[in-house]
């Protein structure tokens, strides 16, 4: 299994607009940083895990030629206002694309894409929408024998559950502040976690970075990768006060596992 960062920053994207500190000025490649989101190949398999504002820029860049499934975390914008950029993905097979989230954010992107989800449909046929509760498998849009099984993970962002996902041994939790008791069983024996770390001090809807650091001690993956950093996150300065088990992730890092 291979896994893509395709972005790596919060919802504003680093540099942030307007703003000269250090983060936003530096010329380290690691420290431009586009919305968070993910590739997921397995064999012929082809998953997104988020589209947002940065989606197209991000599937132009890692050269992502088919889709099989699109996984949501949940339904803010910097996670989901990418979605009209998956109809080319429609043109070379009629197939309509999967796509999965929390049953609340599901209600929430009918009522957000009415033109997709709604009675009058502008793209009919082209995405399925489905809450995702349980584990479910993911297919090959283009009839090819490949499938895998997908393992939701209910977290909290803030107030509001969203959705981590399994894939194999390779987890992607992130805009995470708190993973309730009866969800660590679905973290055991992973060889990569992906998880936000959004920046040194406290935030009261995402772990901070010394949060971040002791979840995934608790967690014990073979290898922790932290994303969904902001500006107040100078990547090689953060990258030097961390174990070897544990990293910072950049937009376009690519990681390999089972």
């Amino acid at each position: 299994m291979r896994i893509t960062l395709l972005g790596t920053g919060t919802s504003v994207g680093i540099p942030m607009i307007g703003c000269t500190c250090e983060t936003c000025r530096s010329t380290d490649p690691r420290d431009t940083r586009l919305r968070t989101a993910c590739h997921v190949e397995s064999g012929n398999l082809s998953i997104v895990i988020d589209t947002g504002p940065d989606f197209r820029q991000q599937m132009l860049r890692a050269n992502v030629r088919h889709i099989d499934a699109v996984l949501w975390t949940h339904h803010h914008f910097d996670h989901i206002m990418g979605v009209d950029d998956l109809r080319p993905y429609f043109f070379d097979c009629k197939a309509p694309i999967p796509c999965f989230a929390h049953p609340e954010s599901a209600n929430v992107l009918q009522s957000i894409f009415p033109y997709i989800w709604g009675k009058r449909k502008a793209y009919p046929g082209t995405l399925r929408l489905y809450p995702a509760e349980t584990s479910f498998r993911v297919k090959s849009r283009y009839d090819k024998p490949d499938t895998i099984s997908v393992t939701p993970i209910e977290i909290l962002h803030g107030q509001m559950p969203i959705n981590g996902y399994r894939i194999g041994n390779f987890a992607y939790l992130t805009d995470v502040s708190y993973i309730p008791e009866t969800e660590y069983w679905k973290l055991e024996d992973l060889d990569l976690l992906v998880l936000n770390a959004l920046r040194p001090t406290r935030h009261p809807r995402h772990f901070s970075i010394s949060d971040a650091k002791n979840v995934a001690e608790r967690i014990r993956a073979k290898q922790t990768v932290f994303v969904h950093m902001s500006h107040q996150v100078l990547h090689a300065r953060e990258s030097s006060q961390l174990t070897e088990s544990m990293m910072l992730g950049y937009d376009g890092m690519v990681l390999e596992t089972t």
